[in-house]
């Protein structure tokens, strides 16, 4: 079933621990889910947004052209097997797969790069036969300059898609908290398009939240849940 009804977005961050996948279509979120949460709830009944609860190719590619329509703000995708409507939905797009990191050095400082005018994680694609962690190390060392990083556990994973020529794109970006010690010298890599690499004072986060991508958000109340950082 298609619908558009109207209610008010929450404003809290999502509980990590449901049981959805959250993918963005530029800044919108489509939620992929078996449980209809309190967390989802109003999403369903958004006036802006798209519920689907019928799995099959025509209601996928539905959502997917319907996700990318302007006056569409949001999106819910329900189906009892979450595992089978995630394959099911891959199967529509070129997954790429990418690896990152939420660094904070010894002051609890939070790194940042600034990217294409927005303010993001360092993060990069899975060469071939690579480890996600090993990624996750190469691309932040490659991005930052940072040495001596110690990756301390997996995080999240985020999803978001974009068009590459004719090919439609979803990147799985991995997530892992790390830690560097001492003063380094931060080199951005400007050949990947990073202008700035700075530290960020949590209470500053804010400001920087409103010039970044929605899913970085994402992360940070990832790592509050797993008091890697501290509100």
């Amino acid at each position: 079933m298609l619908c558009f009804v109207p209610c008010v977005l929450p404003l809290v961050p999502c509980n990590f621990i449901n049981m959805f996948i959250k993918i963005y279509f530029n800044d919108k979120p489509l939620f992929l889910c078996d449980t209809i949460d309190d967390y989802i709830q109003p999403y369903v009944h958004h006036d802006d947004a798209i519920f689907m609860d019928e799995l099959d190719s025509h209601t996928i590619k539905t959502i997917i052209h319907e996700m990318e329509q302007p006056r569409v703000h949001a999106g819910v995708f329900y189906h009892a097997n979450l595992d089978q409507l995630k394959k099911a939905f891959i199967k529509k797009f070129t997954l790429v797969q990418a690896a990152g990191g939420l660094v904070k050095n010894e002051k609890d400082e939070i790194l940042m790069i600034f990217r294409r005018d927005y303010w993001d994680f360092p993060k990069g694609k899975l060469d071939k036969n690579e480890k996600l962690e090993t990624c996750a190390l190469r691309e932040v060392e490659e991005e930052t300059g940072l040495k001596n990083i110690e990756l301390k556990k997996y995080l999240l994973t985020t999803y978001h898609t974009y068009h590459e020529g004719t090919r439609h794109i979803l990147k799985e970006s991995h997530w892992f908290n790390m830690i560097v010690k001492g003063e380094q010298k931060l080199i951005p890599q400007t050949n990947e398009d990073i202008s700035e690499v700075t530290w960020i004072d949590r209470s500053s986060i804010g400001y920087y939240l409103k010039k970044a991508y929605p899913m970085i958000a994402d992360i940070m109340e990832a790592a509050k849940q797993e008091k890697f950082i501290v509100s």
